[in-house]
């Protein structure tokens, strides 16, 4: 049987307010990151990603066929594989979602 579970990653900047102040090395990654989910996106596998506004946190809600398989994509964004994100995988489940008006 092929389930797919939904997993959420929250993210943290390494360097608080970096996005005040981006290098062009950071700019690139943060860019590829966000190419990365929108890739995930158009393939059926995030179900949403955003930062919050006070810039404390973001996070990632996604499926998977495993939890392994989850820190897997969790371990290869880019922005955690360079460092300038911190990451935190959970297994997650959707209760309650908006229905598309």
């Amino acid at each position: 049987m092929n389930t797919m579970s939904t997993f959420i990653y929250v993210v943290k900047l390494v360097k608080s307010k970096m996005f005040e102040k981006m290098s062009s090395e950071e700019e690139a990654v943060v860019e590829d990151h966000f190419d990365r989910l929108r890739k995930a996106l158009a393939e059926g596998k995030l179900i949403l990603a955003g930062p919050c506004l006070d810039g404390e946190f973001g996070i990632v809600v996604f499926r998977a066929q495993s939890g392994e398989e989850a820190e897997k994509f969790m371990k290869n964004d880019p922005a955690v594989k360079k460092g300038i994100m911190t990451a935190e995988l959970h297994p997650f489940r959707v209760s309650l979602i908006e229905k598309t008006k």
